[in-house]
């Protein structure tokens, strides 16, 4: 079972939205194999980071809601420092130098905000949207336990794995965190059908995990797809369904293979995003955790979080 009960299970927290379509659809910045953890090597991107995460702390300020700060790491595991041309200890750098960023910024909003949470955030080893060569669980911990230990032992509250596309490497990556005694989020990303790419029902995968693990993930989320693609295959009072306590939706309707084509941002329609995270939260009073994934920016998060938490 998770090492402690964190905050945002008992009460309405706030996420970031799609930091790397914002990077570089809304502000221009280049993100080298789309991967957000390089902004951390210029003067420029640093402060690109800072004005994007004080941007929600603020708004999570102002909604007296707490607020969990993933880490620019979504793509920073072992086998993408050859393509972003680094090396092992230039990676492992950055990924501590972008944990103890949100340190930082948490002192700085410390007597503001009650709850601010330093997630160190884990993205698939292959593609987002492909499963690609599915590895087995063993591999899966052995290939994920080096990042999970650098974001861990660089200060993070807790570790995040974010868009999960097969049920393996999920399990792996709950086991390293259990190796290193981490509280973990798992979060699946699914397809239009509300399945994860492989073809896998989400509420399988979630109880696959939790039959391999224990039930060791804190809890788990859904993110990298619209509230139409996964909000039908939930289900009420489900035992699985009440494992999910957050969403980080994209913005678009559209499917991977299609968002996967686009050269330009598909921003979506920002009223319709918060009136269905709106429903959502009617249907399933257990969510806790709201933010955004590709697409979504400051304003998408801002008309969500007024639209389901000003009651609050």
């Amino acid at each position: 079972m998770p090492v402690s009960r964190l905050p945002q299970l008992d009460r309405p927290f706030l996420t970031d939205a799609g930091l790397e379509t914002d990077m570089l659809f809304n502000r221009g910045l280049d993100l080298p194999c789309f991967a957000s953890i390089t902004l951390l090597q210029s003067e420029e991107g640093r402060q690109a980071l800072d004005e994007y995460f004080r941007g929600f702390l603020d708004l999570a300020r102002r909604m007296e809601t707490g607020i969990i700060l993933e880490s620019a790491t979504w793509r920073a595991s072992p086998d993408w420092a050859e393509p972003l041309e680094m090396d092992d200890a230039e990676l492992a750098r950055l990924n501590d130098h972008a944990v103890s960023m949100l340190v930082r910024l948490r002192e700085d909003y410390r007597a503001h905000i009650a709850d601010i949470i330093v997630s160190g955030c884990i993205g698939p080893r292959g593609d987002g949207y492909q499963p690609g060569r599915i590895m087995s669980a063993e591999a899966a911990c052995a290939y994920h336990l080096q990042q999970a230990r650098q974001l861990h032992e660089a200060g993070a509250d807790m570790l995040s794995a974010i868009t999960m596309t097969n049920i393996p490497e999920a399990v792996g990556l709950a086991q390293a965190a259990q190796q290193l005694g981490a509280d973990i989020a798992v979060s699946f990303t699914v397809e239009t059908d509300g399945r994860l790419p492989t073809g896998d029902r989400l509420s399988a995968a979630i109880d696959a995990v939790d039959a391999a693990t224990y039930a060791y993930p804190a809890y788990y989320m859904v993110n990298c797809a619209h509230p139409t693609h996964f909000a039908p295959v939930l289900e009420a009072k489900a035992e699985w369904t009440e494992r999910i306590r957050g969403v980080r939706a994209n913005a678009s309707r559209c499917s991977h293979a299609e968002l996967d084509a686009m050269t330009q941002l598909d921003k979506g329609d920002v009223a319709e995003f918060a009136a269905l995270h709106r429903e959502l939260r009617a249907r399933f009073p257990h969510l806790t955790i709201w933010g955004g994934c590709c697409g979504t920016d400051i304003s998408h998060v801002t008309a969500l979080a007024e639209a389901c938490l000003s009651e609050s």
